[in-house]
């Protein structure tokens, strides 16, 4: 068991996401940087997606109750267990009492604190990432707070120390030049309907993340998207990673706890594998699009599996808890 002592921030209980449940207006919920959260779990043996500690930037303190293996992943928050340095991307053990500590973010904004066997928090609708906006799954459906204490899962892992190359080392994105985090975009469904300057300053500017930003989907600060001419649109479905054009001209980007409907025109969507970089840039950061095709998202993804498999064998050659599927998503 895991005693939350200062939450600080809005922390949170989440896993890969709930899945299956757009039919009915239930969005997807789950970590913002559902990279981390897997290297995390990896680190431990666990299932790919098992629920873990959220951590958006903030300070956070906790106590493990319990003897465990655990991981961070993520954000760089100079955290320290009992006093000493607990790395990002690494895996390490705490017996029960001693608490660990993370600092505002160095680097990066979502932090991700993995046990072995997973948060035990009861699942909602397959998934025990938290819904804010319903009040369901996580930890009561709610935010964290001093006092509440998550239940693990059994596991058998050892006290290995030991950790893994950060993202941005393994999966670099070519030509990705300036401060801005570039990402890959797809054109979207109503990308012709937009004028032909705004098409040109949405591949070339670089767009500052508003403040007015949150799980739901960041708003970005740059030139106005202007349609070519008006269009009528009747709401339609939408996922993580969407690019909205609104009526005031200045783009959103749809994010974990999107809506899942909507009917501002699109631009373009983000691809799957590079959501995680999204999650990683500060609010007033800023982001470059870099057009793609189908093709380059398909590597990009295949480029994203095998550095997760990469993960998978050096665990396995080094005879650190060979990965069992512990803790599931579920």
């Amino acid at each position: 068991m895991i005693e939350i002592l200062d939450p600080a921030g809005h922390a949170s209980v989440q896993d890969a996401g709930r899945l299956g449940w757009r039919h009915i207006g239930v969005g997807r919920s789950g970590a913002m940087d559902t990279l981390a959260l897997t290297t995390a779990n990896l680190l431990l043996g666990n299932a790919p997606g098992a629920a873990a500690i959220e951590i958006p930037g903030a300070p956070m303190r906790l106590r493990f109750l319990v003897d465990t293996a655990f991981a961070l992943a993520g954000a760089d928050a100079g955290a320290r267990l009992a006093g000493r340095p607990a790395p990002t991307d690494w895996r390490d053990f705490a017996r029960a009492g001693e608490e660990l500590e993370l600092g505002h973010a160095r680097r990066g904004v979502f932090s991700y604190v993995a046990v072995a066997g997973g948060i035990d928090t009861p699942p909602a609708l397959g998934s025990r990432s938290t819904h804010l906006r319903g009040g369901f799954g996580g930890f009561e459906g709610r935010l964290l707070a001093p006092g509440d204490r998550l239940p693990i899962g059994a596991s058998g892992a050892g006290a290995h120390a030991f950790g893994v190359v950060a993202p941005e080392a393994a999966l670099p994105i070519e030509g990705a030049a300036d401060d801005a985090t570039t990402v890959r975009v797809l054109p979207a469904a109503e990308y012709e309907a937009f004028a032909p300057q705004s098409r040109e300053a949405f591949w070339t500017t670089a767009w500052r993340i508003s403040g007015q930003s949150n799980r739901a989907g960041y708003r970005l600060i740059g030139p106005t998207l202007d349609l070519a001419h008006p269009i009528e649109m009747r709401s339609h479905g939408l996922v993580p990673g969407v690019i909205q054009g609104p009526a005031g001209g200045q783009p959103i980007i749809q994010l974990a706890d999107a809506y899942t409907a909507g009917g501002y025109p699109k631009i373009g969507v983000v691809i799957e594998p590079d959501l995680w970089r999204i999650a990683q840039t500060p609010l007033g950061g800023r982001l470059r699009f870099r057009r793609c095709d189908h093709a380059e998202a398909l590597a990009a993804h295949d480029a994203l599996e095998a550095h997760l498999a990469r993960i998978r064998i050096w665990i396995a050659t080094c005879g650190f808890d060979a990965p069992a599927a512990r803790g599931s998503a579920a």
